[in-house]
């Protein structure tokens, strides 16, 4: 009977797939978990949470400033998971640019109707004990944001704030991953 032999062959290969899903199942280790993938090795945690993040400069009183401060306060936090820090044994240095661009333009009002904003950050991770620079890197967040018109009056600058708020997080996203991937990988 050819329909036995056809479930059968497929109960097979299933059951072939479910072997292997479960052998390879335990081989995995998430990014952020508690234990290291490597017995002996520092948790990752740890490892974040003995980095120096250095003030970010930017002029004073402006929304740079305080996006600055916002994406340094990001770092620490997401580094530290709220926590103490450990003693530093990295410094991140950050420095970063904004730029606004109108996207869409009401041709009969000439007033933008879409606006791009956006960070690009450069960073560098430096080892203190050998003041070795053992990352580099530059990263970008490009968001957009509707003004509704001249009857709201205040929404331009709260959607602007709100997009720099939204870009801040990126940028600060962004880094975290990419020193995640240097203390687990090494490179």
């Amino acid at each position: 009977m050819w329909w036995h032999d056809k479930g059968a062959k497929r109960l097979v290969r299933a059951a072939a797939a479910m072997a292997i899903a479960a052998l390879a199942g335990g081989c995995f280790q998430p990014l952020y978990g508690e234990r290291s993938p490597v017995d002996g090795a520092p948790v990752l945690r740890d490892q974040l949470s003995a980095v120096d993040v250095l003030q970010i400069d930017a002029p004073k009183g402006t929304d740079e400033a305080r996006l600055a401060v916002e994406i340094r306060n990001a770092l620490l936090f997401d580094f530290t998971g709220g926590g103490a820090s450990a003693p530093p044994t990295h410094r991140l240095k950050i420095s970063m640019t904004s730029t606004r661009a109108s996207v869409i333009v009401d041709i009969n009002a000439s007033r933008p109707e879409i606006e791009n904003y956006g960070i690009n950050a450069t960073y560098s991770l430096t080892e203190i004990a050998t003041n070795k620079v053992v990352v580099t890197g530059q990263t970008f967040a490009r968001v957009s944001y509707d003004i509704p018109g001249q009857q709201q009056r205040f929404a331009r600058q709260r959607g602007l704030r709100d997009a720099e708020t939204r870009a801040a997080k990126v940028i600060a996203s962004n880094i975290m991953s990419r020193l995640a991937s240097y203390f687990v990988a090494g490179t």
